[in-house]
C-alpha cells in the first residue's frame, strides 16, 4: 500500500512500499522565499508584507486562515501592475497582538495595507474573502474590482470540520513536532499529489515557514466568527465581482460562494468540478483571475 510519510526522502522524490515505478526522483527544491518587509499600521499593528511589480493600478492580496503571502503569490503572476501580498496578524512576522481577535481586526489590517499600499483592487482567498467582506461592509466604495477565491463563511461561522482542522494546525504547529505539521498540512494536497516532487516541495515550503515563524493561538477562535451579521450589508458594493468556487471542498462550501454572488450586485460566479484547483486548473485559474482584474 502507497502513503504519506514523514520526513521525505532527501532526493525530493517519493517513497514507497512495495513494487512500483523506478523512474529517477527528481523533485525540485522550493525557490526561496523573496525579502519581506514589515510594516507600522495606523492601528499599531506591524504587518509582513512584500510588493512586487511597479505602477498601476495597485492590487492587495488577502490570504486565507494558517496560510500567507507564498500561497497568494501564484494568483498574482498575471496580474498588471503593483501587487501588494501580507500576511494577517498573527502569521509570518506580523504582530499577535493580545485577543480576542475579529473579522473586524482583520478588515483593519486588510485596509491599512491596501491604503499604505494606494491599491485599488483586491483579492481575498477563504479567510482573506471573509475580512475582505467585513470591510465593504464598512466602506462598499473602497475598491473597483474584488476577486473573492473560495469562501470560507460570510454571515455564519464556519463547519466543525474547519474549527476542527484549524485547531489541529495551530495545535501541530505549537508542538514543534514537523511529523504532525506534516499530517495536518498534507491534507489540503489532493491524494494524487501527495506522493510527488511537487508535493514533496509544497509540504517542505508550507513547514519551513510554519515551523519557523508559528501560529499565533488568537487564530483559533476566528472559524466560530461569522464575517458579517447580515450578507445584506453588501448590497452596497458597486465593484464587479468574481467568485471562486469549488465542489466537493467541505472547507469552503459552494453554497457560501452561491450567496456571496448573490448579495454583491455586480458578481460573476464560477464553480470548478472538484476540488484542489491550485493543481488541476492553475492555469485557468490564474488566466480567471488575472483577466478579471486585468479588465
Amino acid at each position: 500500500m502507497r502513503g504519506f510519510r514523514w520526513p521525505p526522502p532527501p532526493d525530493g522524490g517519493p517513497r514507497t512500499w512495495g513494487p512500483g515505478p523506478g523512474a529517477p526522483r527528481t523533485g525540485r527544491p522550493a525557490l526561496p522565499e523573496p525579502e519581506t518587509e514589515l510594516v507600522t499600521t495606523p492601528h499599531g499593528v506591524r504587518l509582513e508584507q512584500l510588493v512586487t511589480g511597479v505602477g498601476v493600478p495597485a492590487t492587495v492580496f488577502a490570504h486565507g486562515l494558517g496560510n500567507g503571502i507564498a500561497t497568494t503569490r501564484p494568483f498574482g503572476s498575471g496580474v498588471t501592475g503593483r501587487k501588494v501580498f501580507f500576511q494577517f496578524r498573527g502569521h509570518g512576522r506580523s504582530d499577535a497582538p493580545p485577543g480576542p481577535w475579529s473579522y473586524l481586526d482583520l478588515a483593519r489590517d486588510l485596509r491599512a495595507v491596501a491604503d499604505l499600499g494606494g491599491a485599488t483592487r483586491a483579492f481575498g482567498a477563504s479567510l482573506g474573502a471573509g475580512a475582505l467582506c467585513r470591510l465593504l461592509a464598512e466602506s462598499p466604495e473602497r475598491f473597483e474590482r474584488l476577486v473573492f477565491f473560495l469562501p470560507a463563511a460570510l454571515d455564519r461561522p464556519r463547519s466543525q470540520v474547519a474549527r476542527d482542522r484549524i485547531a489541529d494546525l495551530i495545535d501541530a504547529v505549537e508542538s514543534g513536532d514537523a511529523s504532525a505539521v506534516a499530517d495536518v498540512v498534507a491534507v489540503e494536497l489532493p491524494p494524487a499529489v501527495r506522493n510527488t516532487p511537487a508535493g514533496w516541495a509544497y509540504l517542505r515550503q508550507r513547514l519551513d515557514q510554519l515551523l519557523r515563524d508559528g501560529l499565533a493561538a488568537g487564530l483559533a477562535g476566528l472559524p466560530a466568527q461569522a464575517p458579517l451579521d447580515d450578507r445584506a450589508a453588501l448590497a452596497a458594493v458597486d465593484a464587479p465581482a468574481l467568485v471562486l468556487a469549488c465542489m466537493g471542498d467541505e472547507l469552503h462550501p459552494v453554497e457560501v460562494a452561491e450567496q456571496l454572488a448573490a448579495a454583491l450586485p455586480r458578481a460573476t460566479l464560477h464553480v470548478y468540478d472538484r476540488p484542489g484547483v491550485l493543481w488541476s486548473e492553475r492555469a485557468d485559474l490564474r488566466e480567471r483571475v488575472s483577466g478579471f482584474l486585468n479588465g
